[in-house]
């Protein structure tokens, strides 16, 4: 590779740091080294020069060989989870602090009515009223009081806080109050972080806004130093272009762009798997994907339906509202190192608890003592003993099998492999629930999608889950390890631009409609071009929030080349129709937000493409006992090596596929085929038999 320029993508996992290269001339190359969770760039830093090493350079060279280097930092959303983030104080129109503490109202169990929601980032003492008031037409009511902000920060300096957010009432339609209470703060405490709700989350919706603008503060006194400083040492490495960070809305951006608003970091990771999934969308030729991403801690659920990965506007971060674009996943407990238990009822339960990278799996020799998955499946013979990620770790039978005999399998009254069996079918019961959360439940058939099945833990579930499913195929990249770094290699850069527009649909006009999309528009190409990207190089992409008058809940359409009322009432009651299964025929129509992605395309990144061979596959490696499912039970099962298998070799199940950064089950019953890209296609026998009859191939294209 010595002669060549590359990508690299660095993904920070709980138990790894996934790193991929991918170069030029199409190769691609994986490494992983162990996360370090009190200290993130640790992971990275290592991870860095451990490719280096292999690849036969020294880290300055290598680095300077980095044409791109985008990051999906676990930063933001740790921050968060484990409430590290600034003493945060919030300004709030006069007669609005308990708004942030009210919420919405709803609760997540509407059967539970006394279970306490989590306490907002900000204590009551530090919300403090500012006398001024906007009306929801924009218009200035009440002019900014200067007097009421001194005193707001005379409160917050004897209370020691670090972060200030703005949320003023109505501010969406008029940040004029916003930006002159930020001004007067910047002159009478330079020092203090602050951030304003019409720059962060300019929506309709206060509680949204306010919510929304106090995850940002809270987390930017951490999270922009932490960016700048590994910047500043990756530089200091050899690196001579600017880092990259991946975003919630799966694009990256700029280390100097994101720092003021890192709340669009909170899915910074996973997010990255969109550059994936549509990358492998040629391999598998098909435009309806549902991934799969399974880790150490997690499995991630991501849905494609006609070439486009499904977003949404909303999030839920343990219990705080974050009001970003952002890619729709959906996030379970259920990863390799979920742990398995025996609950009060004498029920087994899979998670929510982690192992986490340390102590990790009773396998690991770290000093986990509970029962995960990872134990479950080295006990079924899924995974074999011994050494794995490089070294990294070493997989031992003996503390799996005590510490599944210990906590599941004697108080269930059931033999180890009974019992590591019933946590496995748990488990994939839980991740198909999963995937039709995002799928069934959305109004979609997944009759008509193909599983992928990545992350380092997900081909093992992959062919159960698609089974159950009854998905068309299961597709598992030979990357599915690095699933998210390999995405992020293959990412855009992205800026989302929001603007709050609330009126009648039957009032606005397609002329006014096309004025404050340019004005939104302006902005993100600017902030495009700053990054060096040309014209030529962005494409713009429109779309709408609408509802019903006095419907909870908006519906997001792309918004069409005709901006007429007729065209967008016609979408946005056949996007209606498809999420309730029903629409009004004349109910009149509001819009609330314009929103505008302008993404700075970067060439995709494609795998060499291997010559397709013709008659059996290699031999396998080894042969084992495993367990493969509820109907065939523990049975003599050959392993493969990934690394002999090339396009066209076609294996049966049952069957073991051991690659680089993965495992790969089939189950019996169902047939593998390697793809023109060298990737794993899992169809049910019989498919794959009338498939091959006609001489179909539909699964071509590129892919790593």
């Amino acid at each position: 590779m010595a002669d060549t320029s590359f990508r690299m993508g660095i993904d920070i996992g709980g138990t790894f740091t996934d790193l991929v290269v991918a170069a030029a001339d199409g190769r691609v190359f994986a490494f992983k080294a162990p996360s370090t969770p009190a200290d993130p760039s640790v992971g990275v830093i290592d991870a860095i020069q451990g490719a280096a090493r292999a690849l036969g350079h020294e880290t300055a060279g290598f680095l300077r060989g980095c044409e791109i280097l985008v990051h999906g930092s676990t930063i933001a959303t740790n921050t968060l989870l484990e409430r590290k983030g600034a003493r945060l104080g919030l300004l709030t129109t006069e007669g609005f602090r308990d708004s942030l503490e009210i919420r919405r109202g709803l609760r997540q169990d509407v059967w539970n009515h006394r279970a306490p929601f989590p306490a907002p980032l900000v204590p009551r003492l530090l919300r403090r009223g500012v006398v001024e008031r906007v009306d929801a037409a924009g218009r200035v009511q009440v002019p900014l009081d200067e007097a009421s902000v001194h005193a707001a920060l005379d409160v917050f300096r004897a209370e020691g806080v670090e972060a200030i957010a703005i949320c003023f009432l109505h501010a969406f339609r008029n940040p004029e109050h916003e930006q002159a209470c930020r001004a007067l703060i910047e002159r009478a405490w330079p020092q203090v972080w602050v951030s304003c709700s019409s720059d962060v989350a300019p929506v309709l919706g206060e509680y949204e806004r306010s919510a929304t603008v106090a995850a940002n503060a809270y987390i930017a006194p951490r999270t922009a130093p932490y960016l700048r400083a590994l910047e500043e040492r990756l530089t200091g490495l050899g690196l001579q272009r600017p880092l990259l960070i991946v975003q919630s809305n799966g694009g990256a951006l700029q280390v100097g762009e994101i720092a003021s608003r890192p709340v669009q970091m909170v899915l910074s990771g996973p997010a990255a798997g969109v550059g994936a999934i549509r990358h492998y969308g040629d391999d598998t030729g098909a435009r309806n994907l549902v991934a799969i991403e399974v880790g150490g801690t997690s499995c991630d659920v991501t849905l494609m339906r006609d070439g486009v990965v499904q977003m949404t506007e909303q999030l839920d971060v343990d219990g705080n509202c974050i009001a970003i674009p952002s890619v729709e996943i959906h996030t379970i407990g259920a990863g390799g190192g979920t742990i398995g238990h025996v609950d009060a009822g004498g029920m087994l339960q899979a998670g929510p608890q982690g192992a986490g990278a340390r102590p990790g799996p009773a396998a690991y020799g770290f000093g986990g003592e509970r029962p995960t998955v990872t134990d479950v499946q080295l006990v079924l013979g899924r995974l074999a003993p011994g050494p794995y990620a490089g070294g990294a770790i070493a997989l031992d039978l003996q503390r799996a099998v005590a510490a599944i005999d210990t906590h599941l399998a004697r108080p269930l009254g059931l033999s180890v492999e009974q019992a590591a069996a019933g946590l496995i079918r748990l488990v994939e019961q839980n991740i198909q629930h999963a995937v039709e959360r995002v799928s069934i439940e959305r109004g979609y058939d997944i009759r008509d999608f193909t599983l992928i099945a990545a992350g380092g833990a997900g081909p093992l579930h992959g062919a159960a889950v698609g089974r159950a499913l009854g998905c068309a195929a299961v597709y598992v990249p030979r990357l599915a390890g690095v699933f998210c770094a390999f995405g992020m290699c293959n990412a855009d850069v992205r800026i989302d631009r929001l603007l709050g527009w609330y009126r009648r649909l039957a009032d606005g006009t397609a002329d006014d409609l096309e004025r404050a999309y340019r004005g939104v528009e302006a902005q993100a190409t600017d902030a495009l071009h700053r990054q060096g990207f040309a014209d030529a190089d962005i494409v713009i992409e429109r779309s709408l929030a609408l509802r019903y008058t006095g419907q909870q809940w908006p519906v997001h359409i792309d918004c069409p080349d005709a901006l007429d009322a007729a065209t967008l009432r016609r979408d946005f009651q056949v996007a209606h129709q498809r999420l309730y299964g029903h629409f009004q025929e004349n109910g009149e129509i509001e819009i609330l937000t314009l929103k505008v992605a302008a993404s700075g395309r970067l060439a995709t990144r494609a795998a060499q493409a291997e010559a397709r061979v013709t008659g059996a596959p290699p031999p396998p490696k080894a042969r084992r006992p495993v367990w493969i499912s509820p109907a065939t039970g523990t049975v003599d099962t050959p392993v493969h090596d990934g690394a002999g298998l090339r396009p066209g070799h076609v294996i049966d199940g049952p069957a073991i596929v051991d690659e680089a950064t993965t495992t790969l089950l089939v189950e019996d019953g169902q047939r593998l085929r390697v793809t023109a890209a060298g990737n794993y296609l899992i169809e049910p026998a019989a498919r794959a038999e009338a498939a091959a009859g006609t001489g179909s191939d539909t699964h071509g294209g590129h892919g790593a």
